[in-house]
């Protein structure tokens, strides 16, 4: 069986999960540093590069009909040393959706890789057959059924897999949002991810689109990523040698020392004396990002959150952003001179390098930030919502020593609830060390952080939420629509592979 087969892996790791909590110590991380072995190239030698938009190969009066190709491809990421990809498209990161809200996008999913795979739209609010249940599998047109020293075959059981292909169908009934995919394959998340599987895909409706923000070559998507490479330029990852997960010195997750945003390392940049906007989005398994910039007098001014736009704008001096989250923010690059440059640095990791602006010239500018930008509202708080608790935790259960919620590891067989439809529930979320924690299905607002107002960097509507150390935190949270089974967990991919998933049921 699954469970006792990552069991007889963390069986040992109590003991690591402890002692790997050095860098726990300093709370900007989870995670144990993992160094690449091959030769790493100055940082801003390459240019940022904008993933592809990908375009239907057919369309009708509801719906856009895309097909996407999972394959594995060589790319030159480090000078002079090609990596191997698992990509959609082949492409590092895949292609970004751009749709319409309220059309319907049917994607058709094509495996062409050796492992079997499952697609998440993260965000989507979606229909429970595509959601990318982690056992709703699409296994290889090739027969195979593992590779990169992960073992596959035995994830077939409980589930119902396809092979080569599977349909699925994004109604895209919710606001304009930064949402993005990423496989969702039981045991194997954190590795397929890892080594490329993942993408943008772009929600736009009339109240954003009516705004007058900076749009075109000034919209710019930012896809942040931490990864390791051995010395062939292979990207390096510490898969157990003998079942699912991680060696037992990464179980508190894996962080890398090479930043790549949009596939490139420590990218630069050219841009106008001009407001831009950024769609940021942390892609690493469990690297927390504190970015700012390295020289005024440049800020970050939020407009919208994981679930769309804010009903008004917020400044911040630098952004804190965990695995998973979404931030839609405008820079002013205005107040630069042509010829200057600004730095965006990880602050959490003493001011290490993220990417470089460079101004290149004076230009027209007609855009600005509007003072209210949605009438998303704040919703208040219910008096008659239904509570429900999730702790996650380390734990000891059924023979499990590891990763949990509610003191159980995930059992794709057992949900941890059943969830009205329009019913409001008010969910805590309970902490040990830093867990990015993730809904599927609905957004979320946070109403409580610590027993005291949300940070702020917790506005607007979620669907994840970084809860610090030791830490309760309160969210609303209302499913509609979809009846089935959807997911909570932990986007620390490293948690999550080792069992920090708990099922629910909506009905």
């Amino acid at each position: 069986m699954r469970l006792s087969r990552r069991g007889l892996l963390a069986a040992t790791g109590g003991a690591l999960v402890l002692t790997a909590c050095g860098q726990e110590a300093r709370p900007a991380q989870s995670g144990e540093l993992l160094r690449s072995k091959a030769k790493l190239p100055e940082p801003f030698q390459v240019p940022l590069p904008i993933p592809p938009v990908k375009k239907p190969i057919r369309s009708d009066a509801n719906a856009d009909y895309y097909r996407v190709v999972q394959r594995t491809a060589h790319h030159e990421i480090l000078p002079g040393l090609k990596t191997e990809v698992m990509g959609y498209d082949g492409l590092l990161p895949g292609p970004t959706f751009d749709v319409r809200s309220g059309r319907t996008t049917v994607v058709e999913q094509v495996n062409e890789l050796d492992v079997p795979v499952a697609v998440h739209l993260h965000g989507g609010h979606t229909p429970a057959a595509s959601d990318g249940w982690p056992l709703d599998l699409i296994m290889p047109t090739k027969g195979g059924h593992g590779s990169h020293g992960e073992h596959g075959g035995h994830q077939m059981a409980g589930g119902d897999p396809t092979t080569g292909k599977r349909v699925y169908t994004y109604p895209n009934t919710q606001r304009a949002a930064t949402l993005w995919y990423h496989d969702h394959t039981m045991d194997y998340t954190a590795p397929r991810v890892y080594r490329g599987l993942f993408g943008l895909h772009l929600v736009r409706d009339d109240e954003e689109e009516n705004l007058p923000l900076p749009k075109g070559d000034r919209e710019i998507p930012l896809v942040i990523a931490d990864r390791a490479f051995d010395e062939d330029g292979s990207f390096r990852y510490p898969a157990a040698k003998d079942g699912p997960g991680v060696e037992q010195a990464y179980m508190e997750g894996v962080v890398a020392d090479v930043t790549l945003v949009n596939g490139a390392p420590w990218p630069v940049h050219e841009v106008d004396a001009a407001r831009y906007r950024f769609r940021i989005l942390n892609a690493s398994n469990a690297r927390r990002y504190e970015l700012g910039f390295d020289r005024g007098p440049a800020t970050f001014v939020q407009i919208g959150s994981d679930g769309g736009l804010l009903d008004k704008p917020i400044e911040h001096q630098t952004l804190v952003v965990a695995p998973a989250e979404r931030f839609d923010v405008i820079v002013d690059f205005s107040q630069y001179q042509p010829g200057d440059e600004v730095t965006v640095v990880n602050k959490l990791d003493n001011d290490a390098n993220v990417l470089r602006f460079k101004i290149a010239r004076k230009a027209p500018d007609d855009t600005r930030i509007p003072d209210r930008l949605s009438s998303y509202g704040v919703l208040p708080r219910p008096s008659g919502a239904v509570r429900r608790e999730w702790r996650f935790r380390r734990g000891d259960a059924g023979g499990h020593r590891g990763w949990t919620i509610n003191g159980k590891p995930f059992d794709p067989e057992v949900m941890q609830a059943q969830v009205k439809l329009d019913q409001d529930e008010i969910w805590t979320f309970v902490t040990d060390v830093h867990h990015p924690v993730h809904v599927h299905l609905a957004p979320f607002q946070v109403l409580t952080r610590g027993g005291g107002h949300p940070s702020a960097y917790d506005h607007g509507w979620k669907d994840t939420v970084d809860v610090r150390p030791s830490e309760v935190v309160e969210v609303l949270v209302r499913f509609t629509a979809h009846k089935g089974k959807y997911l909570i967990h932990c986007h620390n991919l490293e948690h999550e592979d080792m069992a920090m998933m708990a099922g629910f049921e909506t009905i």
